[in-house]
Formats: C-alpha cells, sequence, structure tokens
C-alpha cells in the first residue's frame, strides 16, 4: 500500500538538518538594473563543484512583466510542516513565492519539472493583494506549519502600517491579513519566530515612501526610519511588546533566531547609528518570562577621503559598514554580518551569544576599498557583501552585492556592478574565497539566494 512521506528535504531538528547532503543548484533574484530593458529574472546557478559548469548560470525564468524588481523570496514549504500542532507531511519543497518588492506582484515558480527551469504557475496581481489585505510592497518569504507568510511594507498608497499576510499551502490564495492586535507597531520590514514557544518578531525599516526613492536624509537625521523590535503571541496574533534600541539606532533590519527550538534568543542588525556611522548587532533573549535586547556587536565606521564617498556621506568623512544583511549556521554556532558600504564579510563565533568573538573576514568591493575578487585581483569591484547565505552543513557561503536599486544608485552612484561569490567555511572558523567560484551577470543585478533544498535561513524546526 502506498503511503504520503514527508518531503525528504524536511528534517525534525536542526542537527539533522546539517547531516542534509551538499546543494547543487542556487537560485539567485535577477533585477533589471537602471536604464536596463530586460524583465526580472530568477537565476538558477551551478554551485557543485564536481560539474563542468560550477559557478555558471545553468537555467532561468525570465518574468513577464517589468519593475517587479525582485528582492526577497522563499519555499511554500519546509521543516517547519512536521511541527506536531498544525502537521502538513503531504506538502513538498517544490515552490518559489517570489514578491515584486515594487510591484506589489507575486510569482509562484515550480521547480519541480526542470529545476534548472523553474515555471510560472501562478500570478497574484497586486491589486488581488491590495484588496485582500491593505498591504502592498511584499517582502520576506517564510513556510510556516499551516500558511505561508510574507511581510509588507506598507499600504497601497506608500504609507504604512506594515504587516503580515498569508497565503494558503497549496491554492496560494491570498487569505488576508495577519494582525489582529497589532498595538504600536507601525513600521515593518523582517520577521521571524520562536515557533515552538509561540512567539513571532518582526523589525522596521521604513515606509515605501522612505525607502523606495533611496534614504532621505532629512528623515534619517530626525530618527524615522525603524528603531524597535516588536514581540507578537504568535497563535493569538496579538503585539506583545515593543523593544526599544534608542532612535540613535536607524533602520532594524534583519531578524536571525535560534535554530533549536529551546533555545529563546536571537540576532537582529542595526543599518547605521546616527553618533557614529556605526553598525550594531543585537541580541533579544527572554529572561524570567520576559524579552529584552541588548548590543553585543559594535562595528565602526572607516575614516574616508570624501572625495571617494557618495554626495550623501562627503560631510561625515567615513564610510559606515552599512551591516544589511545577517545569517545564522543552523548549528547556532557563527554569525555571518554583511557590512555593504565597507565591503567586508565578518564572521562571529556565537557559541556564548551574549559575548560574540570575531573568528573570521574577508573583504571584497566597498565604497572606498573596491577590493578585487582573488579570481580578478587587478579589477577592483563596487558594491559589498549584501544578502548572504549558508549552507544546511555551515560549510559553505554564498552572497551577492546589490541591496535594492534606488540604494545601489545612491551609495554606488558609478555602479554597483554584479557579482556572486562563495566562502570555504572551516569547522572551527575561520573564511576563505573559493577562488573558482566567481560570478559576474553583465545582464542583471542579484539579490537574495536560496538553496537546493533548504538552507539556514529557510527552515524552522520543532524538534530539539
Amino acid at each position: 500500500m502506498p503511503l504520503l512521506r514527508p518531503d525528504p528535504t524536511f528534517y525534525p531538528s536542526p542537527r539533522l538538518a546539517m547531516q542534509a547532503p551538499p546543494e547543487k543548484l542556487a537560485y539567485v533574484a535577477a533585477l533589471n538594473p537602471t536604464g536596463g530593458t530586460l524583465n526580472d529574472a530568477m537565476l538558477v546557478i551551478d554551485v557543485d563543484p564536481a560539474s563542468a559548469n560550477y559557478g555558471k548560470r545553468v537555467g532561468q525564468t525570465v518574468l513577464p512583466n517589468a519593475g517587479d524588481e525582485l528582492h526577497h523570496f522563499g519555499w511554500n514549504a519546509c521543516s517547519s510542516a512536521l511541527c506536531p500542532y498544525a502537521p502538513h507531511p503531504h506538502v513538498e519543497r517544490r515552490y518559489l513565492v517570489v514578491p515584486g518588492i515594487r510591484s506589489s506582484r507575486i510569482y509562484i515558480l515550480d521547480i519541480k519539472p526542470d529545476p534548472r527551469n523553474p515555471s510560472i504557475v501562478k500570478i497574484i496581481e497586486p491589486q488581488e493583494l491590495f484588496a485582500r489585505t491593505g498591504y502592498s510592497r511584499p517582502h520576506t518569504v517564510h513556510c510556516g506549519p499551516e500558511g505561508i507568510y510574507i511581510s509588507a511594507l506598507g499600504a497601497p498608497d506608500g504609507n504604512g502600517p506594515a504587516g503580515i499576510f498569508l497565503l494558503d499551502h497549496l491554492t496560494f490564495e491570498v487569505l488576508g491579513k495577519w494582525e489582529m492586535d497589532r498595538g504600536s507597531q507601525y513600521l515593518g520590514y523582517d520577521f521571524w519566530w520562536h515557533i515552538t514557544q509561540d512567539t513571532l518578531l518582526t523589525s522596521e525599516w521604513g515606509t515605501p515612501n522612505q525607502i523606495e526613492n533611496g534614504v532621505i536624509p532629512e528623515e534619517l537625521l530626525q530618527g524615522r526610519y525603524g528603531h524597535q523590535v516588536h514581540v507578537w503571541d504568535l497563535r493569538k496574533r496579538r503585539h506583545v511588546q515593543a523593544l526599544e534600541l534608542g532612535k540613535e539606532y536607524q533602520m532594524v533590519l534583519e531578524l536571525r533566531p535560534a535554530h533549536d527550538p529551546t533555545k529563546t534568543y536571537g540576532f537582529a542588525s542595526v543599518v547605521v547609528s546616527l553618533k557614529d556611522l556605526s553598525a550594531s548587532i543585537w541580541l533579544w533573549n527572554r529572561k524570567d518570562g520576559a524579552w529584552q535586547i541588548e548590543k553585543v556587536i559594535e562595528i565602526p565606521a572607516e575614516p574616508a577621503d570624501p572625495e571617494k564617498l557618495p554626495p550623501l556621506l562627503k560631510g561625515f568623512k567615513a564610510v559606515p559598514p552599512f551591516v544589511t544583511d545577517i545569517d545564522l549556521s543552523i548549528d547556532d554556532r557563527f554569525l555571518y554580518v554583511s557590512c555593504w558600504g565597507t565591503g567586508e564579510m565578518l564572521q562571529y563565533d556565537v557559541s556564548d551569544p551574549f559575548h560574540p568573538k570575531k573568528t573570521g573576514s574577508v573583504h571584497i568591493g566597498g565604497m572606498v576599498r573596491q577590493t578585487p575578487h582573488p579570481a580578478g585581483p587587478d579589477k577592483p569591484l563596487r558594491g559589498g557583501p549584501q544578502m548572504v547565505e549558508v549552507s544546511r552543513d555551515g560549510k559553505r557561503v554564498y552572497f551577492t552585492n546589490s541591496l535594492y536599486s534606488a540604494w545601489d544608485e545612491q551609495f554606488y552612484p558609478a555602479g554597483v556592478g554584479s557579482w556572486m561569490v562563495k566562502l570555504d567555511a572551516a569547522p572551527e572558523g575561520g573564511i576563505a574565497f573559493d577562488t573558482k567560484f566567481f560570478m559576474q551577470p553583465e545582464d542583471y543585478r542579484i539579490h537574495q539566494i536560496r538553496l537546493e533544498g533548504g538552507d539556514s535561513s529557510s527552515d524552522s524546526f520543532c524538534y530539539p
């Protein structure tokens, strides 16, 4: 008698996920650069070192509409489908849910018939999203045990509030707004959860009107971008607490909770401090039943010749790190920090999350350094480490260099370029470039990466 079996890429625990076979393909969001004529696309990159096409594009899906600006995307289903209170073992990690952050259009891509050439099986038009949720500019996608969660940056008119909405697992129908009581929350960006603790957290960037044409200096200097992390009751869908970092700390972006479901802590990144242009990493944790947050890493700005800086930064005579992405290895040991401004990728041992230790660093690109890749040592690069993704076993680290089109132009006015690189991570700490992997698309800028079968920021686990 045939039996329904869970997708083999679902793992009950992070420990078992780390034993998964190495990825052979990566899916990379590609956007049409300013002045280009191409529609956005999903690129498929060969990441199998044994392949003759290693580090090359081996497939793509070009989207039918112009101006979507692909940004973050995610899987329709993942290991959370094994959670005991809302099990869906029959679903597959088969579809990529791909929002356009400018168009508010959402594409559903099927990778099963041909993983190298995903097919478009559904398009959710902006009008449907607006009508069913009141939200626009979909951003982060996470697969939950009972549906697909997607954050949105604001309302159709470009103002707030930001929020979260759900799609059905199987039909991809827009179900509606997630929040029952949003309390003081107005801005949004990323979200993640401690799924076994019935707790969800959200971060803050700015409204669409504050970000879509680049940073607004007056808004920034007045502390009007995000500076809080919000705590929610995941089951009751109600706001519980706002964790205030201080208005000095502007743009609280990425959230990375511990993968071990018995742990109640995680890391949040802050782009810039108004005091000294430093960036920082903050640790949220629960102590005696109460949630709190504290700064555990500070990354200083670097003095720079004003002539080498973009107009917005000339008066500061320094290049800020601009931490724009972070990622946590599945064993919760290493935190990776992208410094898009200075062109540095940092690795910290966070075995003791309250006392991180720097264990690795590489430089590539940067506003001032423009450090080349080892594969092209005579070719200066612009852009800096941005979207970072770590393999399930923690041995490979991939990242790209484009942040967001308007911000690319603002902070890299001579052009941001387009590249994707891979690092090898040593078991006890330390990172180094894989000199055989250096991809430079000439037709697209590239942003978020998803790895075949899952990666360090795809899944949530319900068993230790």
